[in-house]
């Protein structure tokens, strides 16, 4: 499922999140995430390709696009969008580990560990 905002007339997808990270992050929020408001989803400065994702429970900031799936409020400051306008939020489990996976479609770079990227 797509959470959308629009600009004009054409709704442009921001984020989507998968069932099964739609799960995860309702398992985590009981604990992880008592008293936040949702889940914000950003970018920073740093890691070993230029900017690294941000991903923890907090609550609104003034100026956040606010997307809601599933009961779940994300919330993605306007800086952060420019970089993720259309990124996939995935939950993978498997031999190689476990972990959030994002599949940022503007990333011209990822680093192997999958944490951070460059554009």
């Amino acid at each position: 499922m797509s959470l959308t905002t629009t600009d004009t007339d054409k709704p442009k997808a921001l984020l989507q999140v998968t069932a099964e990270a739609i799960a995860e992050l309702k398992n985590l929020a009981d604990t992880d995430g008592a008293g936040k408001a949702g889940v914000r989803l950003g970018v920073k400065g740093g890691g070993c390709s230029g900017f690294s994702y941000l991903l923890e429970f907090g609550d609104e900031r003034d100026g956040d696009n606010i997307l809601e799936q599933d009961g779940i409020r994300f919330f993605m400051d306007r800086k952060s969008s420019i970089y993720l306008k259309g990124i996939v939020l995935d939950y993978r489990k498997g031999l190689q580990g476990k972990g959030f996976a994002f599949q940022n479609p503007n990333a011209t770079s990822t680093c192997g560990c999958g944490e951070s990227f460059s554009v």
